[in-house]
């Protein structure tokens, strides 16, 4: 499939087609995706609308004399629908784009894997909230972010293989399943945390400046004066 260009500048763009791409990646490496909070929202949405949807049909029927009894319940269950689809999203969900498990011989044991994403208003920074398993069982949680200019290109073309990098480098489970792309984009890692792989400060080399003659200066009389004339 080729690839879709996107406007570099529209924020919005730029995380969905990274939140799309993650995912994908994460499967790949096979990691089984859980869809239940997906389906869950769907069922909300789906059964409100439903509702909704049978609640003017029969009204339009059978008229409000008939319906109004059923058409206050039927309202009722409307926005109760509507306020746990809301909870839901903000609560439960709160901006995951993955959520799974994987079960790798690297690994040793079954690993359950949760990411979501998030940005900042007007700022063009990718940030992820991590939670995984370690090899003990023990839950861990982890904070990055990175410029989407590590995995944009000027043209607005989404480049998988930095991006793929960062998150095997940052991300103990993911490195350990993906070892090929562990380390390999260390440099930019460590550019983008505001750290320099040279810690000594380069020595700069210092010139004289040649002192300019002045333009009213008069010429240097270098001859010696023999004496005054009689």
């Amino acid at each position: 499939m080729a690839a879709t260009k996107i406007a570099v500048y529209s924020i919005p763009d730029l995380k969905n087609t990274t939140d799309d791409a993650l995912p994908n990646y994460l499967t790949s490496l096979k990691f089984k995706q859980s869809h239940f909070l997906a389906d869950v929202r769907l069922a909300l949405g789906y059964s409100a609308v439903i509702i909704a949807a049978i609640t003017f049909y029969a009204d339009y029927k059978l008229g409000w004399d008939k319906t109004k009894y059923w058409t206050f319940w039927a309202v009722l269950i409307y926005f109760t629908l509507n306020g746990a689809l809301t909870f839901w999203i903000w609560g439960v969900e709160k901006g995951k784009v993955f959520a799974g498990e994987v079960d790798h011989p690297s690994v040793g044991r079954k690993s359950q894997l949760s990411i979501a994403s998030s940005v900042a208003k007007h700022t063009p920074i990718y940030n992820i909230m991590v939670e995984y398993s370690n090899p003990k069982g023990e839950t861990k949680t982890l904070e990055l972010s990175s410029p989407f200019t590590r995995w944009f290109d000027v043209n607005g073309f989404f480049v998988a293989k930095p991006f793929q990098q960062w998150l095997a480098s940052e991300i103990p489970l993911i490195g350990q399943v993906d070892p090929k792309n562990k380390g390999g984009d260390a440099k930019a890692a460590a550019s983008a945390n505001g750290k320099s792989e040279f810690t000594k400060p380069v020595a700069q080399e210092r010139y004289e400046t040649p002192k300019s003659t002045p333009s009213n200066a008069s010429p240097t009389n270098t001859r010696s004066r023999k004496g005054k004339r009689e």
